[in-house]
């Protein structure tokens, strides 16, 4: 099967004539649209969207085949992807979030930490979720002093950490002021 990624999801509807609002994950959010008919998760369906504006940071759209409230209310929560061959290369130095995903986590040494479950944005930036080899997780800022080295061809990048809080106590209290 042909590597695909999501460009975005529906996210509810807007109006009573089918109109739906779309979360997009593209650069530009209008691109949604942009790569050609999207599909579903499971690739059974496909949609045509055009898109006719924006609000409060989602993309308002029309499905092809989708006329009333109902029907864009059937879509909700529909995730719609386009095969990775329709989409722009990249630059040095971009990534899609499909690529960092699975990546091994080395540290500077070359000691294997991790590999990326995910990446993130609350807001301030692009944040990998690495899943540690011993259990746990850790989210580490993607910025070039946080991930210096990303090798896509060869599945692996490097981490070098901001300092994080070593002198902590058991209560998370700092040695010194808790």
């Amino acid at each position: 099967m042909t590597a695909r990624v999501c460009v975005g999801a529906v996210v509810g509807v807007h109006g009573v004539r089918g109109a739906v609002r779309i979360k997009s994950f593209t650069a530009d959010p209008a691109d949604v649209a942009a790569y050609g008919p999207v599909e579903s998760e499971d690739g059974k369906r496909r949609f045509g969207i055009k898109v006719t504006g924006e609000s409060k940071g989602l993309v308002i759209a029309w499905i092809d085949g989708v006329t009333d409230r109902n029907a864009a209310e059937a879509l909700k929560g529909t995730q719609l992807f386009v095969s990775r061959g329709c989409l722009p290369e990249t630059e040095e130095d971009e990534f899609l979030y499909s690529d960092l995903v699975g990546l091994t986590a080395e540290a500077v040494d070359g000691t294997v930490i991790g590999r990326v479950r995910g990446v993130a944005n609350f807001g301030a930036g692009e944040v990998l979720d690495i899943a540690l080899g011993q259990g746990g997780s850790v989210m580490v800022p993607f910025t070039k002093a946080a991930v210096p080295v990303v090798d896509v061809a060869n599945r692996r990048l490097v981490v070098d950490p901001p300092p994080f809080a070593e002198d902590e106590d058991e209560d998370g209290q700092d040695g010194e002021n808790g």
